[in-house]
């Protein structure tokens, strides 16, 4: 039906790798894939695998839940869009999480989770936050990071007159630059805006 990979983690996983909870519903035990680490896996490929046709109306929906923590929707595929690498925001663990979905219900509410498990169920893709609910959030991340470095720079040569902060008029493009510089420098700089 499915598979995934970990980026630079894993070779492909198949769905046997899964605990099938019901017809619909599918774990994964992030304690035996890499035990207490499982915060440092950052994301995750999932794909459809060629013999297996999902209905137009439905998409196989994924959610990472922490110790102690609801599960959380990460994003999901379809037929139409047959794979997706999507970012594991893991919740802290034991707290309560800010979900965009409905919270995938795997066991009891009473029953906290003593490990990270990944879940892929078969939803209406109606019910269903956008796609690229992921995406967006990446994007989010990245432009309030940049922001705050712009922000940062610019503090450093500020001066203040009364209640207004003054800068130079030349910090935007002295500031732009150096992000310029720094990006060409080091291949990794922008990755870790996006982290």
């Amino acid at each position: 039906m499915f598979g995934v990979v970990f980026p630079n983690r894993s070779f492909p996983i198949d769905i046997s790798a899964f605990a099938q909870i019901d017809t619909f519903h599918w774990v994964l035990d992030m304690n035996t894939f890499v035990g207490e680490a499982y915060d440092q896996v950052r994301e995750m490929c999932i794909f459809l695998l060629n013999g297996f046709t999902l209905p137009p109306d439905k998409a196989l929906a994924v959610y990472v839940q922490s110790p102690g923590s609801p599960f959380v929707y990460c994003g999901a595929v379809t037929v139409s869009r047959p794979s997706a690498v999507l970012p594991l925001p893991w919740p802290e663990p034991g707290g309560d999480a800010a979900v965009a979905g409905q919270p995938l219900q795997l066991t009891s509410p009473d029953a906290a989770p003593l490990t990270a498990k990944i879940g892929v169920s078969v939803e209406e893709v109606g019910a269903l936050p956008s796609l690229d609910a992921a995406a967006e959030r990446r994007v989010e991340r990245m432009a309030m990071r940049v922001g705050e470095n712009l922000f940062n720079f610019m503090q450093s040569f500020c001066g203040v007159d009364g209640s207004k902060l003054v800068v130079p008029t030349d910090i935007l493009d002295r500031w732009f630059k150096k992000f310029q510089e720094r990006a060409k420098r080091d291949p990794d700089y922008l990755k870790t805006f996006a982290l």
